[in-house]
């Protein structure tokens, strides 16, 4: 394939991710079908897809991302002080900086019982659906999914908590090829919300 196909597959991914808050994995796959391709097409790499997010919200969205980024940053930080116990990590595109009004807040949760996260959000009276995602290994865990208030934006957002094993936190702070991590932990995140460039 292509470099240039790959380029205008994560260019039209890019703008689904943005303009309709998509996940990498099905905006790339919907891009594919935008574009009249083959299911079989080979995928831009997420590294890809995420150099040309950021070239779509600096031309498009320069006006309004950071303000967002900001508001949504600040609501997990929230939930991350609320679920200490569980040693919580923001991850994607919000920990990224690529967040707009529609991104979801993604914290990863490392528990020593499966279920400790959800009999908490029980006593606290808060209202969650429980759907699956993957760990790093590919097996299925539980997600719960919150829609809570975000007063900056004046709307509600999606919380996704990924419930982890403890022992999954090992590792999981190693920097991809670019020096980056794809997770921090509140101090992270709360050093990332001093700096300006990220």
């Amino acid at each position: 394939m292509t470099p240039e196909l790959t380029t205008e597959i994560a260019a039209a991914a890019a703008r689904l991710v943005v303009e309709e808050g998509l996940d990498y994995g099905p905006a790339k796959s919907r891009a594919l079908k935008v574009l009249g391709l083959p299911p079989r097409t080979a995928l831009p790499s997420n590294d890809e897809l995420e150099d040309q997010v950021r070239e779509y919200l600096d031309i498009f969205c320069a006006d309004t991302q950071p303000a967002e980024l900001q508001a949504l940053r600040d609501v997990a930080a929230v939930w991350m002080e609320r679920l200490a116990e569980f040693r919580p990590h923001l991850s994607g595109a919000v920990w990224r900086g690529t967040a707009t009004r529609l991104s979801n807040i993604h914290l990863q949760l490392y528990c020593d019982d499966s279920k400790s996260a959800e009999i908490a959000l029980l006593n606290q009276g808060i209202d969650f659906d429980v759907g699956q995602s993957r760990n790093a290994r590919g097996d299925l865990v539980d997600q719960l999914i919150m829609d809570v208030p975000c007063r900056a934006l004046n709307e509600r957002v999606t919380l996704a908590l990924t419930i982890l094993d403890h022992d999954d936190l090992r590792g999981a702070l190693k920097p991809d090829a670019r020096g980056r991590t794809d997770r921090g932990d509140l101090a992270a995140l709360r050093q990332l919300m001093t700096t300006k460039d990220d």
